[in-house]
């Protein structure tokens, strides 16, 4: 049976605010143990907030993020200045308010051939983080959305074999139900190698799919990562949940 930490929070700011506490926590104190520090982002409306939440606290508290080192969960092939980039959120609400050093920040290049652009995101993810017990990278941290159907990252309902058992930590998704069809992904195997994942869930909408998500027998992908990711956070503001 999967095991997680349901944090639930009466608004949007509130789980913003939580998450961004958190995660300048852990931040910091990567900071004072020497220590670099690995995360993947994720895109969506609601990630602007938590960036802006995490720019003010770190401003407030004068916590340095020069020592994170910034990956993605997943990437429409788009290139890096459009609308659509989920990097460019995070290099509009994030890096640039923290001026943040470019080298720290690796980027799925969504412009390229998708074969192409996944076989360069395994190799500088491997060349920064280290392994960890499954002898893929071991990330810090993975901060991931999750859809209306349950989906997280660029992995979506009915995926074929071949992506629900992807060995290496990145894929090619060529037919995303949600337009562009085309992605990058990581996989669920180097999501449920990192050392925390956390689940951001907000809106009205997605209530039907999380619930589904948590039941034993759930068939969304979240409810797939839960059953490899033991102990994952889900911070979510979502009328009651009926689990």
């Amino acid at each position: 049976m999967s095991t997680y930490n349901l944090l639930s929070f009466d608004s949007p700011d509130a789980l913003a605010r939580a998450a961004a506490t958190a995660w300048v926590d852990d931040v910091a104190k990567a900071s004072s143990a020497g220590t670099h520090y690995s995360v993947a982002l994720s895109g969506g409306r609601f990630v602007q907030t938590l960036f802006a939440r995490t720019v003010e606290l770190a401003r407030a508290r004068s916590v340095s993020f020069d020592h994170v080192h910034f990956f993605w969960a997943d990437e429409r092939c788009v290139p890096p200045e459009s609308p659509d980039s989920n990097f460019k959120i995070a290099q509009d609400s994030l890096f640039a308010p923290l001026n943040l050093p470019a080298s720290n920040i690796h980027r799925l290049q969504g412009e390229l051939d998708p074969e192409v652009a996944t076989r360069q995101a395994i190799t500088e993810l491997a060349q920064i983080v280290p392994p960890g017990e499954s002898g893929l990278p071991a990330l810090d941290l993975v901060q991931l959305g999750m859809g209306e159907d349950g989906h997280i990252a660029s992995l979506f309902p009915n995926a074929s074999p071949e992506i629900i058992n992807c060995p290496a930590p990145y894929l090619a998704v060529y037919d995303s139900p949600k337009p562009p069809p085309q992605r990058l992904s990581l996989s669920y195997a180097a999501i449920a190698a990192a050392r925390q994942v956390w689940v951001l869930v907000s809106g009205a909408a997605k209530a039907e799919a999380l619930a589904e998500s948590l039941r034993p027998d759930g068939k969304t992908p979240l409810a797939r990562l839960l059953i490899n990711k033991p102990g994952l956070n889900i911070f979510c503001h979502l009328p009651k949940i009926n689990t």
